[in-house]
Formats: structure tokens, sequence, C-alpha cells
């Protein structure tokens, strides 16, 4: 990292929602071949600042400088112009397009109007090739898994020249192996001289890939340290102002019956292609399976199966014994299954109603006054501040609309509105996608105390250190098949990585030590 004029300055940044500081008087600069974290609790203004660098939103007060100079960031153009690029936690491509077509979208038009795409896919192989981001430039979006699609939003960016590129979580859809791989692009890009601003929450990365961090806390910059000289346990305290205890004590399991029952289900896409192959479940009473496998292998068809949301081809489910394959989402959730998705702001909110309205979706029947024929509000606002004050929703009041919240405040929303049910069985689809370490270990005692309680719980998560510290049963799909299901106590990650690569080589499992786990350590 050199120690040049800083490529990008933020001095006294200032932006206002509706009368929360989100950003307080923010200074941060970035040096010219410079990994940067930006690293802060939910709702902490991460986010709010490199959506003002980028050009989304117009900062209130403040100024930005590149390469020494004051500039005018109005919109996203502009940023690009300067050389900043941005690649967002939910990526911004049309599914129906090529790799191709994506990257080039947006560009000026060559002679005659046309775009010269055997030319600009000669060169995307090129940049590809030379940063180790292998990708066919003619593959459609939407056929692509969703680690393939982050390398083409860098590509995107890459393309455009960008000496700068903010990653909104980068890893939060990487298996561990794609991880390795991007940060490894991450380092030929520093050694290029490009900088490289990382928003996260994961403290164990910031050590791993970065040279400086930024520490944010309640819209303020709180500090800013060369990674050298801090620490996980360091930082996780800078971050939520107090100590964090970064583990979690998980009892033995006392598996009850069978609650949840998944005999031999296909299911195919709207074109006929296979997703899911002869999967047969169960999950019991007080345990926690938990759904392992690279992205893009059936794990999301398996949840919106169970959920109603997709007609299986063959195969039965039931719950508690009563068949449900065929009963309509509502009747699924009266026969008491809950559901925490992946996509929160698509299917798990509606993002333009306020949260007080978010906090009994599904459930609104109960929360009824005068025979059923209002609402009752002063319930529904009851159950919301439990939520809130359970969860540390932070938010300005019941009245916000949801989609204002940021992902991970949206997240504890729809987590404590379904675990509050008190379901027989939850279906969780990556619970702690985007949260920091604070609310990493709330989800997480949450969820362990759901199934202390008895709730049967399946949970798919693209973070394996999260599959091996909750699951007391680990299933691996592959390419829509169960090619193994593993106790978690006997599970290693090599055998776990093997079955997640299809391979049937895998070693006689080892014994992994339970009792006290810690989320940030994989067990070997």
């Amino acid at each position: 990292m050199t120690t040049t004029r800083p490529f990008v300055e933020l001095r006294g940044i200032v932006k206002r929602f509706a009368g929360v500081l989100a950003n307080d008087h923010v200074d941060m600069t970035v040096q010219p071949g410079e990994i940067h974290a930006l690293l802060g609790e939910n709702g902490a203004g991460k986010s709010t600042l490199m959506q003002i660098l980028y050009g989304l939103y117009d900062a209130d007060e403040g100024e930005i400088r590149v390469d020494g100079k004051p500039v005018a960031i109005r919109e996203p153009g502009d940023a690009i112009r300067l050389g900043i690029g941005m690649v967002h936690q939910e990526f911004m491509l049309v599914r129906p397009m090529s790799v191709v077509e994506n990257v080039v979208l947006g560009l000026k038009q060559g002679r005659g109007g046309l775009v010269d795409l055997a030319g600009a896919a000669e060169k995307l192989s090129a940049i590809s090739r030379a940063h180790g981001l292998a990708v066919d430039p003619q593959a459609r979006i939407e056929d692509i898994p969703i680690g393939v699609q982050q390398r083409v939003e860098i590509l995107k960016l890459l393309y455009r020249d960008a000496r700068l590129l903010i990653l909104d979580e980068p890893t939060a859809v990487l298996t561990p192996l794609e991880k390795e791989t991007l940060f490894g692009t991450l380092r030929s890009l520093r050694a290029e001289g490009r900088s490289i601003i990382i928003v996260t929450h994961k403290l164990h990365e910031i050590m791993a890939i970065a040279d400086r961090v930024t520490v944010m806390r309640s819209g303020r910059v709180a500090d800013t340290l060369a990674v050298g000289q801090t620490s996980e346990r360091d930082l996780a305290r800078r971050m939520v102002g107090r100590d964090v205890v970064l583990r979690v004590t998980r009892q033995p399991a006392r598996p009850g019956p069978v609650v949840l029952d998944v005999d031999a289900i296909s299911l195919r896409d709207g074109m006929g292609r296979p997703k899911l192959s002869d999967v047969s479940l169960e999950v019991r009473a007080g345990e926690i399976l938990g759904i392992a496998g690279v992205e893009g292998n059936g794990q999301s068809e398996l949840a919106e199966t169970l959920l109603g949301l997709r007609a299986v081809g063959a195969g039965r489910i039931a719950v508690e014994g009563r068949d449900i394959t065929d009963a309509a989402p509502a009747a699924r959730r009266n026969a008491g299954i809950g559901f925490i998705p992946a996509d929160r702001r698509g299917t798990g909110s509606l993002t333009a109603l306020p949260i007080a309205d978010n906090a009994i979706l599904g459930d609104h029947g109960n929360y009824t006054a005068w025979g059923g024929m209002f609402l009752d509000r002063g319930a529904i606002a009851e159950r919301a501040r439990r939520i809130i004050g359970h969860f540390d929703v932070r938010t300005p009041g019941l009245s916000f609309e949801a989609g204002k919240l940021s992902g991970g405040n949206l997240q504890k929303l729809i987590l404590g509105r379904e675990v509050l049910r008190e379901p027989r069985l939850l279906v969780v689809e990556q619970p702690t996608r985007g949260l920091d370490v604070g609310a990493v270990e709330a989800v997480w005692q949450a969820l362990l105390q759901a199934r202390d309680n008895g709730c049967a719980i399946l949970m798919i998560s693209a973070e394996l250190e999260e599959i091996v510290n909750l699951s007391d049963r680990i299933a691996v799909l592959f390419e829509g098949r169960v090619a193994g299901i593993l106790d978690a106590e006997t599970a290693t990650m090599e055998r776990l990585s093997l079955l997640m690569a299809g391979s049937l080589a895998a070693q006689p499992p080892a014994s992994l030590e339970p009792g006290m786990i810690e989320p940030g350590r994989l067990h070997a």
C-alpha cells in the first residue's frame, strides 16, 4: 500500500432522513492501492455513506475530493466517470440478457448505433483472465450461479476501468472456495494500484484481506486504524461500544417426534430442467437440520417447495403426519410452518407498508377487533414493539416504511415476526446474511432457543460456520440431490466440502467437539 495523496477523501459528510441523522460529519480517506474495510452495526451509516460516494444520494453537507480536487457526484454516471464503481449486495443485472450485454449496458454505442458485442466479449475475456474472474461472456445471467453473477458485477467495473471498487457485503453469497478466489482477485487489483472499499460485518475477513479499517457507530466514525494494530475482538468492541462475547452455548439436542417428512420429492423449472431429484429428509421437534451446498444446487427450490411457492412434480411432503403436498401457502402457515426467506424485500416483506403492518404479515387474522371487521391497531403496535425490542430493530418508529430499513434491520424484523409466532416448523434461509456480529449473536440465540422449545428447524445457509455451529444434523445438496446427511458432531469441513463438490471419495468423518461454539471459527 502506498502513502501518496489519497485517491478519495470524504470530508464532513452529513446526511439526514426524516429527521434521522444517518451520517454525522463523517471523514474518511482511501489511498491508491489500498483495501479499506468499512465496518459497523446495521444502521451505523455505512451504506448511506457509500451511496453518497456513488451518487445515489446527495449529501446535505460536506465535500468529496478525488485526486485532491473537489468533485460533484450527483448520480452514478458522475462516479463512474471519476473512476468509482460499486457492486451492491443485491446485484443490478438484467437476468434475461447475456454477460457481455450486461457489461456493456449503458455504454456509448458504436457506429450506426450498434454495439460491437464480439469485440466487447473479446475484451471482457481478456480482463477476466487477467484477474481470475472466469466467466462465459455469452452465458445468460439467469443461467449462472450467484457467485458468478458477482464476478460479472466486478467485471462491469473493470471494463469501465474503475480505480475504486466499492463492494457491499461481497462474500455474503459465496462459498469458501469462491471467497478465497475473490480475495485473490482483490489482492491482484490492489497490486495494480486500484483501491477497494469492502463494506462488511465479517471481522475475520477484515483481518484476512484489509489494510485499514474505518469503524462507524451511530452515524459517526468511531476509529480508523491499520488492521495490523487490531484484532477481531477489539474491532467488535469498537463497533458496538462494548465487549462482545463471540460465542453461544448449545445444549445437546433432545429430538422429539418427526415434524417434517419429505419423501422423494422432485421438481423441474419452467424450462423442464431438474432442480430437485428424489429428495428425502425429515426434521424432528427440537432439532436443527442444516442444509449445506454450493449456491444454486436446489436449496432455494427446496425452501420454496416446502412453503408451497413451487409445485412438486413427484413425492410427498407431510407436517406432523398431515399431507400438505398440494396445500396452499396459507394452509401451510396454518399448519404451523414459519418462513424466513433469503429474499427479505421481495418475499419476506411488503416494503411500502409500515413496520407495524409487516410485523403481522401472514398472521393478521389474529389482530382484529369488532368481530374481524377492523384491525386492532393497539395489539399490532404492541406486537411490533415486542419484535423491535427483542431483536434490536433500529427504526425511527412503527410507521416507518419497512423498505427504508437497512437490510440487516429488515431481516431482524422478519426473524422476530416468525420466531415469536412459535411455529411447529421453521424454514430459514440465510438467517444472518448482512447482519453485524452483535445481531448474529442474537439471531443464533433465538434459533437455538426456538429449537430448545421444541421447534423443528430446517436452516439453509451459505455460511458453513453457521451450518456447523448451529445444526444437529447436516444434509448436503448437490445438483438437486441429497449427497449425504451427517451428524454435526461427526462432520468435518473436509467431508462437507467433498460432498458439496459431488465427490464420492469422502473420508470417514472425524469427531467435532460439541458444546461451546464460536461465530467465525470453523471446526476442522
